[in-house]
């Protein structure tokens, strides 16, 4: 049986007197590639600042590898090995291939710099071609690419994905989840942030929907399927 490596137990949090997570409970053990879901606004976002010392939790828990790190600074989460790939890619613009490849490294994976970014550039050969471009030149998906490349250079125990395929084209988003495929088979844990409901239940192991700020469904991709409700509101059928 699979341990957990991310335990999230009761977790409020929010901006100012807002509070916009009411008691969040979710968990990914190791190995296991676990879908957040959720339209805009549902508090996805939120959730992944909460967890990655981005923001303060009100109250609650969040367990990573065994260690309470629900307030936390984000230098020690990093550390831990929670490491967030963040919507909207947030590579450095003015700053090479390279060289954004390189910061991933700097709070944890410094000491195997050489060997991860040779695992970097096996995933994304695409990157091997652009080392000396500037981050901010290249497409979307390349963008995507580098952000993904440079998170698994901090060694990654668990990665959050924070809308991998947001403005990607149909063909990229393909590969996109395929790549989440890989790295899940690879044994990396990965916890994937989403508004893509029909294919990340395709290769989620389990799911989780968040609306308003709670739990709204939980379970295996089957069940989720099944429910009458759940298909209506998230998959228009």
């Amino acid at each position: 049986m699979k341990s957990p490596i991310l335990e999230v137990r009761e977790l409020r949090a929010g901006y100012g007197s807002v509070e916009i997570l009411r008691g969040i409970s979710l968990q990914v053990n190791e190995g296991e590639l676990v879908a957040l879901l959720g339209s805009n606004g549902a508090g996805k976002t939120t959730l992944n600042h909460a967890l990655c010392g981005l923001l303060s939790n009100k109250s609650g828990q969040v367990i990573f590898g065994g260690q309470d790190l629900s307030h936390a600074h984000y230098t020690k989460i990093v550390q831990a090995g929670l490491i967030q790939v963040p919507e909207g890619r947030k590579v450095f613009p003015d700053l090479s291939v390279s060289e954004n490849l390189n910061l991933g490294a700097y709070e944890r994976g410094a000491p195997n710099l050489r060997a991860n970014k040779a695992k970097v550039l096996e995933i994304f050969p695409r990157l091997q071609e652009r080392m000396n471009q500037l981050a901010g030149t290249m497409s979307g998906g390349e963008q995507q690419m580098l952000a993904i490349g440079r998170a698994l250079m901090s060694e990654p125990r668990l990665l959050i994905l924070d809308e991998p395929s947001l403005g990607l084209s149909p063909k990229l988003v393909q590969e996109m989840f395929d790549l989440i495929e890989r790295l899940r088979a690879s044994g990396l844990s990965i916890l994937l942030v989403e508004q893509n409901v029909g294919q990340s239940l395709e290769i989620a192991e389990r799911a989780y929907v968040l609306e308003n700020g709670i739990i709204k469904f939980e379970g295996v991709p089957s069940e989720l399927l099944a429910s009458d409700a759940m298909r209506k509101a998230y998959l228009g059928v």
